[in-house]
């Protein structure tokens, strides 16, 4: 193939934001998300400030979860199934994989009742990647993703 200039940017064609949108959004998105690595860290320090939910089958946590998560399966969301959670401590969502969206749905349930939510990306699956422990009755011979 041969290099040609050309006058048109696909990168460009729709402009960069303003720097001071972009720190918006950026700062927006961070506000919802987080990623195994922090969640990591933060559970190897001792910090208790947010529940871990679980947010896969009942089945697929009893099989491999994260240690110290609560099982709540994104369907079973209701006011009753989360009435014994404090609204003031944030959760953490996760699910199977950047493929799998049940911690999106989770976490749409979970603050349309009132909870501060964040979504942990790559779910479980990159928790396994960067080296997070696991527990459950299949352990580290569960699946990674389903």
């Amino acid at each position: 193939m041969g290099s040609s200039t050309s006058h048109f940017s696909l990168v460009l064609e729709t402009p960069p934001a303003s720097p001071d949108e972009a720190r918006r959004h950026f700062l927006a998105k961070l506000s919802v998300e987080t990623d195994a690595s922090d969640v990591m860290l933060d559970l190897q320090r001792g910090q208790h400030s947010f529940l871990l939910i679980d947010a896969r089958s009942a089945q697929d946590f009893d099989e491999c979860h994260i240690p110290g998560a609560i099982s709540l399966p994104y369907r079973k969301i209701t006011a009753e199934s989360t009435a014994h959670f404090s609204k003031a401590l944030p959760m953490v969502i996760y699910c199977w994989s950047p493929a799998c969206n049940a911690a999106t749905k989770a976490a749409a349930r979970l603050s349309t009742l009132g909870f501060q939510v964040k979504e942990m990306l790559g779910g479980i699956e990159y928790w396994r990647r960067e080296g997070g422990l696991v527990e459950g009755t299949r352990g580290e011979q569960a699946p990674l993703i389903r």
